[in-house]
């Protein structure tokens, strides 16, 4: 059966945020246009002021709006990064693995090309960290988890690839968090890391894709 649960649960403020974007993008305020009260926001979206100014808060920090202490807020851009967050929250375990296999096992396959000895250094130490704690708490594993792959993919030596990927981390680690909530962890599995890091080091992008394919389907 397809999974089709969203990995990250949606919060009111999520909600919030959805409904103004969204009239963000379909042009209901001009740029440099200041946006309703929210006293009049959470009437017209019908959610609480906390939440609305709380959203707002958010879409602030992301440039989308300007606050104006004692003036109200004002519509700074219609391009917002932190969207880009929200698209993929809503993704289920089957298309984050689908997506994993199009970004990152291409991203390792550069890398195994482009590799530096400096990449291999820090490689090294970020899958020693990650070994530490793969049988300790799951939380501390998965960020150490998530810096060793992020790692990997920064091998590849190609920005717009390794923004991406940060971009994506985060469902990625809500992919792990699901998976190894109800599977036990394997010795076995942690190993494909360490054989991963051996065929970038010997710049073989064929075998390197191959064994991210298996921790992707298998973390």
């Amino acid at each position: 059966m397809t999974d089709i649960a969203p990995l990250i649960k949606r919060s009111l403020v999520d909600q919030a945020l959805e409904q103004l974007r969204w009239r963000i993008t379909e042009g209901k305020w001009a740029i440099g246009e200041r946006l309703p009260t929210e006293p009049e926001l959470s009437a017209e979206l019908g959610i609480s002021r906390n939440t609305v100014r709380e959203a707002m808060r958010v879409l602030a920090f992301s440039g989308l709006i300007e606050i104006r202490q004692g003036d109200g807020s004002y519509l700074r851009s219609m391009s917002d990064p932190l969207g880009t967050m929200r698209v993929l929250s809503h993704c289920s375990l089957e298309q984050a693995q689908e997506t994993r296999q199009i970004l990152e096992v291409q991203a390792i396959g550069l890398a195994a090309l482009r590799r530096t000895e400096h990449d291999l250094k820090v490689l090294r130490v970020a899958l020693d960290a990650s070994a530490a704690l793969y049988h300790g708490d799951l939380e501390a594993y998965i960020s150490a988890d998530l810096v060793f792959h992020q790692y990997l993919v920064d091998a590849a030596h190609n920005t717009a690839l390794s923004e991406l990927y940060q971009y994506f981390s985060a469902i990625v680690g809500a992919q792990l968090r699901q998976t190894l909530n109800i599977t036990p962890r394997r010795q076995a599995v942690f190993d494909l890391h360490t054989e991963l890091l051996d065929a970038v080091e010997q710049q073989d992008p064929q075998r390197a894709k191959s064994l991210c394919r298996q921790l992707i389907n298998e973390p």
